[in-house]
């Protein structure tokens, strides 16, 4: 029910469809569903009892009890992603195994059952990442020094080596029951250093048609051997040295494809009805070069949100706004993003500074 259910529901709307809607009162979603149901997605009975509801279930977040779904799916429902791809994807560490299985390129990787294994055989810089439990910039750390290791949580975890990086990009992927596979363009992704969270994201990727080509049929590749119907977002790193190596992956919805209610033929969120409905998958054909800015809660502000420069975003040309409908800000939580499109690429960033100077989320108090 957060602010990706809602973009599912509204993109749902246009087809008349039942959308059943189970998360904690208040959520973005709640509003724009059929039927909204109470309750912890985190919970077996919860998610049991909503899954008997409905026809055909999916997610917008990992977090789902997945012995529940997998309860669901051997009574008849049709559950995507399937609950065996979306356990082994919820943990990182068992994500990072497949990638190696399946030969599929991805940095080197090394398994800690606690932070005093951690400690013994840390190494700087390097990658911290919570098996379990992360989103958006949670459960991610970049460890220089032992200070670093110090503040972790003691959990088990993995870490990466760092990757000498070019560009971070991303490609979504969907697929249906009948095979049908459709790619996006690479999107070229910023992110903000400081909320390790996505910043501005440029559509298409400033990269080359090889690189392009390679990004594609690796997506393509992902999706097939993970037997997912629906929509897969694949990150990966464009190393210096021009390789291409997998990140991670969110079966669902994502950040990375927002752009695509304006700024393409088919947004991310019709793409995934249509495939976990088994429809024929529509295009992605880019209508205009586009640029995406998140807006996050700003530092210093926690309580009832309020918009500072919405007049300046709206006045300026090719800017599509989406707010989330969250009530609350807090430093980084995502409350809304800008789509700004523009023939020239260039000027669609110059006016996504623009927004990112100019407009703020803020609290009354």
């Amino acid at each position: 029910g957060g602010q990706l259910g809602k973009m599912l529901c509204l993109a749902a709307a246009n087809w008349d469809l039942d959308i059943f809607v189970m998360d904690t009162e208040g959520c973005a979603a709640q509003a724009y569903c059929k039927q909204f149901i109470a309750g912890d997605f985190r919970l077996y009975e919860d998610v049991m009892r909503f899954g008997l509801m409905v026809d055909v279930l999916t997610i917008e977040i990992e977090h789902v009890n997945t012995e529940a779904l997998k309860a669901l799916e051997s009574l008849g429902k049709t559950v995507h992603p399937n609950p065996h791809s979306l356990a082994l994807i919820k943990d990182k560490g068992l994500q990072k195994a497949f990638y190696f299985d399946n030969k599929i390129p991805t940095s080197k990787v090394f398994y800690f059952e606690n932070k005093e294994k951690l400690k013994e055989k840390v190494f700087y810089p390097s990658v911290w990442k919570s098996r379990k439990g992360g989103y958006d910039g949670k459960g991610v750390a970049i460890l220089n020094n032992p200070k670093d290791v110090e503040i972790l949580p003691d959990e088990p975890c993995i870490l990466e080596e760092m990757i000498d990086i070019e560009k971070e990009i991303a490609v979504l992927v969907c697929r249906n029951a009948d095979g049908q596979i459709k790619a996006y363009p690479s999107v070229e992704m910023i992110f903000d250093p400081k909320a390790n969270l996505l910043d501005y994201q440029i559509c298409p990727a400033l990269i080359s048609d090889d690189v392009e080509q390679k990004a594609q049929n690796l997506a393509k590749e992902l999706i097939k051997i993970l037997n997912i119907c629906g929509l897969l977002a694949v990150e990966m790193f464009l190393t210096k040295s021009g390789q291409l190596l997998v990140n991670e992956v969110a079966p669902r919805p994502h950040n990375s494809g927002h752009h695509t209610i304006e700024a393409l033929e088919t947004s991310q969120f019709e793409q995934h009805l249509r495939g976990i409905l088994n429809l024929p998958l529509g295009s992605t054909a880019i209508r205009l070069p586009s640029v995406l800015l998140n807006l996050v809660g700003a530092e210093g502000y926690v309580g009832e949100m309020r918009v500072e420069g919405l007049e300046k975003a709206l006045n300026t040309e090719g800017v599509h706004l989406h707010l989330y409908g969250k009530k609350i800000t807090k430093p980084f939580r995502k409350m809304g993003h800008a789509t700004i499109l523009n023939k020239s690429a260039e000027t669609a960033l110059k006016n996504a500074t623009f927004l990112k100077n100019n407009v703020k989320i803020i609290s009354n108090e």
